[in-house]
């Protein structure tokens, strides 16, 4: 299942992760590199584990805690209503 930006949120790299804007409401968040890294992998096609398993490999953090961090990620993300359904 490939995770994808719903039409009206726009995305943009930054220096320090990714911002988003959803545009219907102005509201706009800001990822931090984890987090960016793992909504990268998962909006290629990759899978929540391949996210986390890539964010074992970059940073000094457990499995169990990227696989936690993975899944809170995708549903602040679909709360806040920027994914498609």
């Amino acid at each position: 299942m490939t995770l994808r930006l719903r039409d009206g949120v726009s995305r943009a790299d930054t220096d320090e992760g990714i911002a988003l804007l959803d545009e219907d409401t102005g509201q706009y968040w800001n990822l931090n590199p984890t987090g960016a890294q793992a909504l990268r992998t998962l909006l290629a096609g990759g899978t929540p584990e391949q996210a986390a398993r890539e964010l074992t490999e970059a940073y000094d953090v457990d499995a169990e805690t990227a696989r936690v961090d993975v899944t809170e990620l995708v549903a602040t993300l679909r709360s806040a209503g920027l994914l498609e359904p």
